[in-house]
């Protein structure tokens, strides 16, 4: 085993590499922070025997997706998201009509930029489900950028292209069949941990602390609050899972986010990758050595 752990862990109640989760084929939303590639390390940390399934923060919910659970509740305080998982659960066909409509915008023309630009105007007008989930998969590298004065969504085209709409229908049914047990909610993150019942498991991967103050819905997150939360669970017999910023750099000091004493049992280092905010913050160079690790910090043994 690769992670490095704060205590021995007892394979009769925790599930370890090698369960057996399997990720879906791709990824649904493109989404910074997203930790699909990593997804099936993760959920091997889950513990064998679980009530219902909980991510908040739900964004591409590759974890939601990669455990695909008979009982499962996605959650997330943004509305237009809960709009598009709700209908990839229940109406998938609708979902791959929306990405049609507006792929089918984006390539009207030669000038690509300006169709997105048309897009994500009529998102910022009236924000809705539909162009959200367009300009998740258009915007550069997935980074939801809103500015905090308005909520005007201001991420540039990005370089690559949109998935192609026979993909993106391939990847649509996939979701949906692996959805099928869940319920979506818009709520607070602490609604939703208040809500859950002991034994159950929630796995949090809220915004990065110190470097994703811009993007959605990170403006009024408070790392104290998702804290004192997860203390709560854990006293009523939660089982809870957080990612949380590891070994990275915010300009030139390494980031490290303080956890109270005692409130977690064990601690894995996930390996994440090269920065995308940060690439997009330095215009698209490689970045090879701002490297993120994060931990996986669980309130069990």
């Amino acid at each position: 085993m690769n992670a490095q752990n704060s205590t021995i862990l007892d394979t009769d109640l925790f599930g370890g590499p090698g369960l057996g989760y399997r990720r879906p084929s791709g990824s649904l939303l493109k989404w910074i922070g997203n930790k699909y590639k990593m997804a099936e390390q993760i959920c091997s940390y889950l513990p064998k025997n679980f009530g219902t399934f909980h991510e908040v923060f739900l964004g591409g919910a590759a974890i939601l997706g990669t455990v695909s659970p008979k009982e499962g509740v996605g959650s997330d305080a943004y509305g237009p998201l809960i709009e598009i998982w709700e209908a990839v659960q229940n109406n998938p066909q609708k979902v791959i009509n929306w990405y049609a409509e507006r792929y089918e915008q984006y390539y009207s023309s030669e000038d690509h930029k300006a169709q997105y630009e048309q897009i994500k105007a009529r998102f910022n007008n009236k924000p809705n489900g539909p162009d959200f989930l367009f300009l998740c998969r258009s915007c550069y590298g997935g980074v939801i950028r809103f500015r905090k004065s308005d909520g005007y969504m201001s991420t540039p085209c990005g370089v690559h292209k949109p998935l192609r709409v026979e993909t993106f229908a391939k990847r649509t049914l996939e979701w949906s069949d692996r959805l099928q047990g869940c319920q979506f909610v818009q709520a607070d993150f602490r609604e939703m941990m208040a809500a859950a019942k002991p034994g159950d498991v929630i796995y949090c991967d809220p915004p990065y602390v110190d470097s994703q103050a811009i993007l959605y819905g990170a403006q009024d997150f408070l790392v104290s609050d998702l804290m004192a939360a997860i203390a709560e669970c854990k006293d009523r017999g939660v089982h809870v899972m957080l990612s949380i910023d590891g070994t990275k750099k915010s300009g030139n000091r390494v980031c490290d986010v303080q956890i109270p004493d005692g409130l977690f049992e064990t601690e894995i280092d996930i390996h994440v990758g090269r920065s995308m905010l940060k690439r997009f913050q330095m215009n698209g160079k490689s970045l090879e050595s701002d490297v993120v690790t994060d931990r996986l910090l669980l309130t069990y043994a």
